[in-house]
């Protein structure tokens, strides 16, 4: 007999999002003696083994198979193992059983920017709203994403609870801008603020590991950490950025992985307005070396058009660096009054933000400390209790 069931299908050995949301929060969740349903071993849990082909490491089919392993296995575990409710970091649970479950709810970013022809359109149209409406209760990642459930599905804001996600502190953390001529440094530059920085190393090597251009560390830099989508906004920000006073004095870096569908077009961009040399697609980095391309930044540049929660932001302010993001969605909830927040549509004014910061030596400083005390703010020991007390309502 087991209360109650996590559903870890969705996560695999090399999380990356969601997935990492999942195995950050369970250990928070030990204290309600859960079962984990998982292909992975949790050796301080109760575990009921599950298939490994569920996840996103499969693709399409991952998905697909999860889908149906949720509607016709996970009755079946629940009904056996005599479970009083489910829990999933996900909005998928089943549809046609008798079973009580609480689900987390991410995005609704395929709604807002729909695409033709993605599974994601019918998948978000048609199976999680009624996920939601048979749901005890829905978690969100924060006030932007509640807002959506209730205006896209008509869901009461009384069953949804928004509960901000956190960071890895131990990854993400201040590093000293060792190069004087990058970063903050700048003409007679901000050295340490007395943050408590480490020193960042040698960025070209970080650069050659990580299967990026080689670029000389020398250069003062902005920085965009994320996927390439649309909806990312990466267009107007190269456009930002090429209007900058003196842009040939900076470059850029987008680090993320590159998608045929969308890089091209932005590196025809690049190369229309005559900035290839300023401008460097880094692809991915490695997750061990984000801290230090973050660190040696002059700031984060992240206008995305919308996001759920923005990782990015949170990560970019526990390395200590300004950040540079959008005033709607979720961002300014976790961005605060530590950031220089801009209207995504507008380039002059992002541009505008890029100059102040890069040129404003105290303005820097003052971000960068507003910055650390910030992300202090969230933690996954936050997150994780937060949860844990809404799963005992429903228990």
């Amino acid at each position: 007999m087991s209360d109650l069931l996590i559903n870890l299908s969705i996560v695999f050995s090399q999380p990356t999002g969601i997935s990492n949301y999942a195995k950050n929060l369970v250990p928070y969740l030990k204290s309600l003696n859960p079962t984990l349903l998982t292909a992975l071993n949790y050796p301080e849990f109760k575990c009921y083994s599950i298939p490994g082909n569920l996840t996103p490491a499969d693709g399409t089919k991952g998905h697909l198979n999860r889908l149906i392993w949720t509607q016709f296995q996970l009755p079946k575990i629940y009904k056996k193992l005599k479970s009083q409710l489910i829990f999933s970091p996900i909005p998928e649970a089943p549809l046609y059983y008798n079973s009580r479950f609480v689900v987390m709810v991410h995005d609704l970013i395929p709604l807002r920017f729909p695409k033709r022809f993605s599974p994601l359109t019918p998948y978000f149209s048609h199976y999680i709203p009624q996920v939601l409406q048979q749901a005890q209760h829905i978690i969100c990642n924060s006030q932007a994403t509640a807002k959506d459930i209730t205006d896209f599905y008509q869901i009461a804001g009384n069953k949804i609870t928004p509960i901000p996600l956190a960071y890895d502190a131990n990854n993400f953390r201040p590093f000293i801008k060792d190069v004087g001529t990058r970063g903050h440094g700048g003409q007679g530059g901000q050295g340490n603020t007395g943050t408590g920085r480490e020193d960042a190393g040698n960025l070209d090597e970080i650069l050659s590991a990580s299967n990026s251009l080689s670029v000389s560390a020398s250069y003062r830099y902005f920085l965009y950490i994320g996927r390439h989508d649309p909806y990312k906004n990466l267009n107007r920000l190269i456009a930002a950025f090429a209007s900058l006073p003196n842009h040939d004095d900076y470059q850029l870096w987008l680090a993320g992985p590159q998608d045929k569908r969308y890089t091209p077009l932005l590196q025809a961009q690049v190369e229309e307005l005559g900035i290839a040399k300023q401008v460097k697609f880094l692809d991915y980095v490695l997750y061990s070396e984000l801290p230090k391309i973050i660190s040696g930044a002059i700031a984060l540049v992240f206008p995305s058009l919308w996001e759920g929660f923005g990782f990015p932001v949170i990560e970019a302010m526990g390395c200590g660096t300004p950040v540079i993001t959008s005033n709607i969605s979720s961002l300014p909830e976790v961005a605060g009054d530590a950031a220089i927040l801009i209207n995504p549509y507008d380039i002059r004014e992002i541009t505008e933000a890029m100059d102040k910061i890069a040129t404003d030596t105290q303005l820097r400083d003052r971000l960068s400390v507003a910055s650390i005390s910030r992300a202090h703010q969230f933690s996954w020991e936050k997150t994780g209790l937060a949860t844990a007390e809404v799963l005992k309502q429903f228990m």
